[in-house]
């Protein structure tokens, strides 16, 4: 017998048992569906975490915390530095030391309070550090501020410019020229016993891009390592630290940085060069390492979750056992004339396996098409009704299921295997018939 003749003898059967056989698809559709529907959560929450990890953070990016000797951390030196840059398929090794004061910076009659840092320009550029305007530090005196030091400018005291409520500094009270060109004045406190302060004019010749996230916020004025030095030298202390005394002091701190990171050449080589630094004592961390953790526990659950969404598969396989059951029992004439007219067991048997297939394919079809309106539905809703719900507004991009080609190709493969096991001992069963009963019904 031809497939063709078994497809079309199979068609036939169904047809005299629509109802019977529309309830089965429908069960099986309805399993095949939670079981996408339930994984497709897995796949969503991840893809959001992950979109938002490598939009947070940049992955050729890895931060180089210190150096470990004898179970001891050490700040990275220039001696580090040299060994970094070495390293096979580093583009850039930027390092940056941070004032252990906050300096006051006035311009004009407006003051702020910000973080001053001392940046190594020429590797930052390399790692891709861009300007909104202006141009990078020529001269020791010449600055770079964040992208919204400008903001933080205010006119008066705090007490009338800020606006606790808003967080920000009111608009009547904010400077609103341009930066560029203008000199403003670094006070730098010598010791927190007195009131001795040194004033060091810096010229602003350089806006840093504005950060890529909307939470990011960067109001840091960038200074020269000679300004640094100075700071320095006029406290006595590393970093320009207070409440240190002086006496018996050394700046070597001068020498090491707070901040340190290695930019890959691309994103495959940044394993490669984290398993070289760790072979060499060094404390690290990347992206990678974070995603890999991150993928680790999506991954555990994306199977719990299919293996839950299959026992609703094999809940409807109960109704497709007893589909094929009553279908053996209803056509044991047509399966003994085939028997006597020498039909081969084999093909009996295979005529049922297609039947029960031809169920599990109808239905995982029905079951993907009616998953994939669900997501639709579950992104588009489901952020609406939390928020209606929490009265807290959802993060933007959040995407609550998913279904990627790999999750429906798993549900099909095990929806067929469900089936066709459920197919099997009905079939074995049809082979089995004897010939004179089934011809006077009578099994």
């Amino acid at each position: 017998m031809k497939l063709k003749d078994k497809y079309r003898f199979i068609r036939q059967n169904i047809k005299k048992n629509k109802a019977r056989t529309f309830m089965t698809i429908l069960a099986t559709a309805m399993g095949c569906a939670f079981l996408i529907v339930l994984a497709s959560v897995g796949y969503g929450l991840q893809q959001s975490v992950v979109k938002e990890t490598l939009e947070d953070q940049v992955v050729t990016e890895i931060n180089v915390h210190g150096k470990i000797k004898d179970d001891n951390y050490y700040p990275i030196t220039n001696d580090e530095i040299t060994f970094l840059e070495k390293v096979d398929h580093v583009k850039a090794v930027t390092r940056k030391k941070q004032l252990a004061q906050i300096p006051m910076f006035h311009l004009d009659k407006y003051q702020t309070e910000s973080v001053a840092v001392s940046t190594h320009f020429p590797s930052e550029v390399k790692a891709g550090l861009k300007l909104e305007e202006g141009k990078l530090p020529e001269n020791a005196n010449e600055v770079v501020v964040g992208y919204q030091f400008i903001d933080t400018l205010m006119l008066g005291s705090e007490k009338d410019a800020f606006d606790e409520e808003s967080g920000k500094v009111k608009d009547e009270y904010r400077y609103k020229d341009s930066l560029i060109g203008k000199t403003i004045s670094m006070t730098i406190q010598k010791d927190v016993e007195s009131d001795e302060t040194m004033e060091i004019p810096l010229t602003i010749v350089g806006v840093l891009e504005k950060p890529t996230r909307e939470w990011m916020v960067n109001q840091n004025v960038y200074i020269s390592q000679e300004v640094f030095q100075e700071v320095e030298a006029y406290t006595g202390t590393p970093s320009g630290e207070l409440g240190l005394d002086p006496e018996g002091l050394e700046t070597t701190q001068s020498e090491s940085y707070d901040e340190v990171y290695v930019y890959a050449d691309n994103l495959e080589a940044v394993q490669g060069i984290v398993d070289t630094l760790e072979e060499e004592d060094y404390a690290t961390y990347s992206v990678v390492s974070e995603m890999k953790q991150i993928n680790t526990l999506f991954t555990i659950a994306k199977a719990g979750l299919i293996f839950v969404g299959t026992i609703a598969l094999i809940i409807a396989s109960i109704g497709i056992y007893n589909t094929m059951t009553m279908a053996v029992t209803e056509r044991a004439p047509d399966i003994g004339i085939m028997k006597a007219i020498g039909a081969n067991p084999k093909t009996i048997k295979q005529i049922f396996l297609l039947e029960s297939c031809y169920i599990g394919i109808i239905g995982a079809f029905i079951g993907t098409l009616v998953a994939y309106v669900i997501s639709v539905v579950v992104n588009l809703g489901l952020p609406v009704i939390l928020e209606m719900a929490f009265d807290e507004e959802m993060p933007e991009g959040l995407q609550f299921s998913a279904i990627p080609w790999s999750l429906v190709l798993i549900s099909v493969v095990i929806c067929l295997i469900v089936t066709v096991i459920s197919g099997m001992r009905p079939a074995k069963r049809a082979t089995q018939i004897d010939v004179l009963k089934a011809m006077r019904r009578e099994i």
